[in-house]
């Protein structure tokens, strides 16, 4: 086994239990996890301001960011920094701060989408926006070292095909992929462990998202992606063969948790630490 895999949680773990930022981290640490991905956005959000939500200000400075992971011995592995690629005006400013903070505290990756496409754009138009938008992305991504990864979670990255044609749109190092194993199979388009292999080359970073067998049954093929899973190891993914497309991959890989409880988060911990183990 090439890869190196580091677990992370992607803070949405907290926000069934309307938890603060502060909070979230705490309770990451308390369960074992070592890396978090924070969710950032930008303004003043009153549920965040209220501490009833996970999500931190980018207005604050970057290094209180920092401060409070580290005071639970925690790391920064990356930002969930979705912005709309297909709406410039939004996301160049928010991936562009979001670059920077993930630069300030020591994180390698932001990770976005292509989101919603309005009704008056053509498939033409849209990538023509997305184009324009990764474009001037791709300098700060590049001044400060940090990967923007793209995930499938919209129209055009239901399938891997176009997924890559997205990433692809700029001839660069720094745009690699998010593979987002749940909504991958929600898509229901390809199977997911044929599209992994297709996208494999660019796959940077993962989120490790499963999927309940009652949600499979209701929404796949109907959705191209959820906010959040169930514990991993717990619905229809089948973890051996994603690992094992990725473990011949010789880099390091964060797997980011997705889930939607701080109960399914700790089992979900257990369970990628129990399933590398035992493939070492």
């Amino acid at each position: 086994m090439s890869s190196k895999y580091t677990i992370a949680v992607n803070m949405e773990f907290v926000r069934s239990a309307d938890k603060s930022f502060v909070d979230g981290v705490k309770i990451a640490a308390g369960l074992g996890y070592k890396y978090v991905e924070p969710m950032v956005h930008t303004g003043w959000e009153l549920l965040s301001e209220v501490n009833y939500f996970h999500s931190f200000y980018m207005e604050e400075d970057p290094l209180l960011m920092k401060e409070i992971c580290d005071a639970q011995g925690i790391k920064v592995g990356s930002l969930s920094g979705h912005s709309p690629l297909m709406k410039p005006e939004a996301a160049i400013p928010r991936l562009t701060r979001a670059i920077v903070l993930a630069a300030s505290v020591g994180a390698k990756f932001v990770n976005t989408d292509e989101m919603v496409k309005s009704d008056w754009m053509t498939d033409e138009e849209a990538h023509q926006a997305m184009y324009y938008t990764l474009r001037k992305i791709e300098m700060v991504a590049r001044r400060h070292q940090v990967y923007v990864c793209i995930e499938p979670h919209g129209i055009y990255t239901k399938t891997a095909a176009g997924l890559l044609k997205i990433v692809n749109l700029i001839k660069s190092p720094w745009i690699k992929v998010n593979w987002d194993t749940g909504n991958s199979y929600l898509a229901g388009i390809e199977d997911p462990y044929e599209g992994l292999e297709m996208v494999k080359d660019d796959v940077y970073h993962v989120h490790a998202k499963d999927i309940s067998m009652e949600q499979s049954e209701s929404a796949r093929g109907k959705v191209t992606g959820t906010p959040v899973g169930c514990a991993c190891g717990q619905g229809v993914v089948d973890w051996n063969k994603v690992l094992d497309i990725l473990d011949p991959l010789d880099r390091e890989i964060i797997l980011s948790v997705e889930c939607g409880t701080i109960k399914q988060a700790e089992d979900s911990l257990t369970f990628l630490n129990e399933l590398i183990d035992g493939r070492r």
